[in-house]
């Protein structure tokens, strides 16, 4: 494998399974910063970024991944616009550990605006380089050249093309890099990237070339790959969280052919060469397990067991002025409290990976946002080196986070070195919906002080909850999977929340979190981890519906209450873009509630997540006698900055809606003093198409003159607030429990359940 290049990986074209086993040697130039193993080419040569075909096509190799969102075409326009070539020329790898530099993965919308920015330099330096070799080739001085798609020219009569001059060949040409792994990496060389004035692809709504391929059912996912000799497995779970098996019947299997179960401490498992035998030997393998009192408080009695939890970290990260003697000495003091419950991932296919593990090597196949710290976690549970595992990402289910994805690789890599064989591990919809990490619940306190004229003159909001990364965000180390907590790994729990972001001007608030300890600290399906916009949906629900009830109790219009109190302009411009393209009528909300049995209401809510701020408008009917909240109209301005695929961005911000609909309005896990009892799409139901809106309309506020920013989370934050500010405006009642649903809203406006 000494001499297998990545090169030669190139020109095998298509990503279909590759029966090679042991991983591509990383480069052994360089060191891992801050103590990090180095997987994958490091990013100190412009090869490891980009690679020019002997038929002019452009091949980039991008560490991050696309969950879904389209964000591989904008990285492609990025690289086309630097390089002066058609899109259509240009290629992309993504997230495979030993073609690509690790950037971090798919993570925190980083996807353009931190993998993104790399690119464009990687784009700007080769284009440098090419033109300094044609140059030299054709013997006139670099200003007097120009580029069209890959053709350098000079005299029209003596063109050279990008093929002639590189093609299949490498550059050997070294780029700088700020010595951080992930998301903090950027590489640059020596040349500048264009300015947006002289942008020709980037800023165009180049079409996803993927969807044809999903549609007629040519597109390969992770659960489409077979390799020789390879196995099924199917893990199996305990009815009671914190049971492990104390003795395993395997006779019990009977004449099921070919099934090996695989037993270390709480880690159980079946392997068969037919994936039906294996589901089979799963349901009929006795197993007796140790006898554990149920440790959760069940769904009614989780919010008091929060309030009553002794938390175990506390953050008073803004805090400005004395905000309870502002409070104290103000003219009108609002309090309230929300609360969040905890939210599966619930990704249409449960989990799914393959492991080829072998003593010395192995390879992982895996739908994980973040395949090279997967690979890390597979070389650790499996005791080999990162440099010896080679994880490929393989598109999966889809993902906003932590999602099962890397337990069923972890679960895999196990299986398949105790078997000595390839082995796919297939999780089942309970286990997808019921085991995965979760959203963390929550509990909001806010408390604020008006003056006579309605300004806040104090402000106070706490929030409690579940560690966001109580489960980490990747899978480098076994302590954050089912596998390593279940084999005994010792465990290492993140303790981290977050606080509203919004830039308003109070001359005295705080804001803080505290996190409170898990409801079981090993192998539990309540684990807490990031989902998308993590703990943002929660925190925006709270925080904005708040600042409507400050509105409310000021006598203010929603929007005009907002604009009272902040300074920053660009989240000035977006608030009035929204409400002058909503047609916002300036009024005190819930003044004068519907009385019929179908009540129609509008909401108003705004989310700065990092540099991206959104603003929402919405009109929503809420049927008293039903329940049924239906949102049927949003109105989103959005500013993320320089703006690279305007559809791409728009059908990104559509899915932010209606996701963010679904956790708002259906969206709960539910659980007994055992177990997580919603294991089905009955017993976690999301968004209905009946229930999906009429229109979305998006005014994008493109701002060439900033870098582009993450779009892939920021506008989900305030969804949930803008629903619950249209309720109160229907209804003229305040729901501060989420999610809305017909029983909650029943309850809330008076009809029996």
């Amino acid at each position: 494998m000494g001499n297998f290049s990545r090169r030669l990986l190139l020109r095998s074209g298509g990503a279909l399974v590759v029966s090679i086993t042991v991983p591509l040697p990383v480069s052994a130039q360089g060191r891992p910063a801050q103590g990090k193993p180095a997987v994958g080419p490091l990013p100190d040569q412009l090869d490891s970024w980009l690679a020019i075909q002997q038929d002019g096509g452009v091949t980039v190799f991008f560490g991050k991944m696309d969950p879904g969102q389209g964000v591989d075409v904008a990285i492609r326009q990025i690289v086309a616009e630097e390089l002066d070539v058609a899109v259509e020329r240009v290629a992309i790898v993504m997230g495979d550990s030993a073609r690509t530099v690790n950037q971090g993965g798919a993570s925190g919308s980083t996807g353009i605006e931190r993998g993104g920015i790399t690119l464009r330099y990687v784009g700007a330096e080769a284009r440098r380089v090419l033109l300094d070799l044609a140059s030299q080739h054709l013997g006139v001085p670099v200003d007097a050249l120009h580029v069209r798609d890959g053709v350098v020219i000079a005299d029209p009569a003596k063109p050279v093309s990008y093929a002639e001059l590189i093609g299949d060949r490498h550059f050997d040409v070294a780029m700088q890099w700020n010595g951080v792994y992930g998301n903090g990496l950027v590489a640059r060389g020596r040349a500048e990237p264009k300015r947006p004035g002289d942008y020709r692809v980037v800023g165009t709504s180049v079409p996803r070339t993927d969807i044809p391929e999903k549609v007629f059912a040519r597109h390969q996912f992770v659960t489409d790959i077979r390799l020789p000799g390879m196995v099924h497995a199917r893990m199996i779970r305990p009815a009671v969280t914190g049971s492990v098996p104390a003795a395993v019947d395997e006779a019990s299997i009977g004449d099921i052919p070919g099934v090996r179960v695989v037993w270390k401490q709480g880690f159980l498992g079946v392997a068969a060469p037919r994936e039906w035998d294996a589901i089979r030997a799963a349901g009929t393998l006795k197993v007796t397990w140790s006898p554990v009192v149920p440790p959760f408080p069940g769904n009614a009695g989780l919010y008091d067991h929060m309030r009553a939890a002794t938390p175990i970290a506390r953050k008073e990260l803004v805090k400005q002025g004395d905000a309870d003697a502002a409070i104290g000495g103000a003219a009108k003091i609002v309090e309230a409290e929300y609360e969040w419950p905890f939210q599966s991932h619930a990704s249409m296919g449960p989990a799914c990976a393959v492991v080829d593990a072998r003593p010395d090597a192995a390879t992982v196949w895996t739908g994980t946002q973040k395949p090279h710290f997967a690979a890390i976690g597979v070389a650790r549970i499996l005791g080999l080196k990162p440099v010896q595992v080679r994880a490929i990402w393989t598109r999966g289910a889809g993902s906003y986070g932590r999602n099962d994805a890397g337990d069923a690789a972890m679960d895999a890599a196990v299986m398949s070195q105790a078997l000595g064989a390839p082995v796919r591990v297939q999780y089942m919809r309970a286990e997808g919906t019921g085991w995965d990490p979760k959203g963390p619940a929550s509990i909001h306190r806010a408390r604020a002080g008006l003056d006579a004229d309605g300004k806040v003159v104090g402000y106070r909001f706490e929030s409690r909850g579940f560690s966001r990364t109580d489960i980490d965000t990747n899978e480098s180390n076994p302590a954050h999977s089912l596998a390593g907590q279940l084999m005994g790994v010792k465990l290492a729990p993140i303790q981290e929340f977050g606080i509203p972001t919004e830039p308003y001007q109070f001359s005295a608030q705080l804001r803080a979190w505290e996190t409170i300890p898990p409801l079981f600290d090993r192998a539990s399906p309540l684990r807490s981890a990031h989902l998308r916009d993590p703990v943002g949906p929660q925190l925006g629900f709270a925080s904005e519906s708040f600042i409507d009830e400050l509105a409310h109790a000021a006598g203010a219009d929603a929007v005009a209450f907002r604009l009272a109190h902040l300074q920053d302009p660009r989240a000035i411009a977006v608030i009035r873009a929204c409400a002058e393209r909503s047609g916002w009528q300036p009024r005190v909300a819930g003044g004068s509630p519907g009385a019929g049995p179908v009540a129609p209401g509008r909401g108003f809510a705004y989310a700065q997540r990092g540099q991206t701020i959104v603003a929402l408008a919405v009109e929503v009917e809420v049927n008293r006698t039903t329940g049924r909240v239906r949102p049927r109209r949003w109105t989103v301005a959005h500013d993320c900055g320089l703006v690279i695929n305007p559809q791409g961005l728009r059908l990104c911000i559509e899915g932010n809606i209606v996701q963010g609909s679904s956790r708002a309005l259906c969206e709960e896990v539910t659980f007994d003093r055992a177990m997580v009892t919603s294991q089905d799409w009955v017993g976690y139901p999301i968004l209905d198409l009946a229930d999906a809106p009429d229109a979305i309309d998006i005014v994008l506020l493109d701002r060439p003159d900033l870098p582009p920013s993450g779009a892939g989370e920021s506008a989900i934050r305030p969804v949930a607030a803008a629903i619950g500010n249209a309720i109160f405006d229907a209804t003229g009642v305040r729901v501060r429990r989420a999610p809305f649903t017909p029983e909650r809203i029943k309850q809330a406006v008076g009809v029996p359940t």
